[in-house]
């Protein structure tokens, strides 16, 4: 019965070790491309008004530069210029409200380019806007 119990206790503690190591390198990501970059849209609708904000992150080992950011329409108020982005850098921006929230593109030097949609978050019962 002991044999038993040590070897669940091993198996069990290799499996947490496992998890472990796997959740280091999901949470600490290393960037593995000299240029990259992520974005996130999100749009929240409420009761009364929209609000959407975009994310742009360099996920990148290099800084990237001529950012820019197309949220979707026509005119000079649907793109948004960054200069540079430090690797790790965020930016938070807001669409105008001529953007249409339906999707962002971002393109940068060395061929970055990324497109995605926008993304409502969750909403919970009692909280603001649900």
């Amino acid at each position: 019965m002991q044999r038993y119990s040590i070897i669940i206790f091993a198996s069990a503690a290799g499996a947490a070790l496992v998890i472990a190591v796997m959740l280091l390198f999901s949470v600490f990501a290393v960037a593995t491309k000299d240029y990259a970059i992520d974005i996130d849209p999100i749009k929240d609708n409420q009761n009364l008004f929209n609000t959407a904000r975009v994310t742009v992150t360099n996920t990148g080992k290099l800084p990237l530069t001529n950012i820019v950011v197309n949220y979707g329409g026509t005119g000079a108020s649907a793109t948004q210029r960054l200069a540079s982005l430090s690797p790790g850098e965020k930016a938070l921006l807001s669409p105008s409200e001529s953007s249409a929230l339906q999707s962002v593109t971002v393109t940068a030097d060395h061929g970055v380019s990324i497109t995605k949609a926008y993304r409502t978050p969750i909403k919970i019962p009692g909280m603001m806007g649900s």
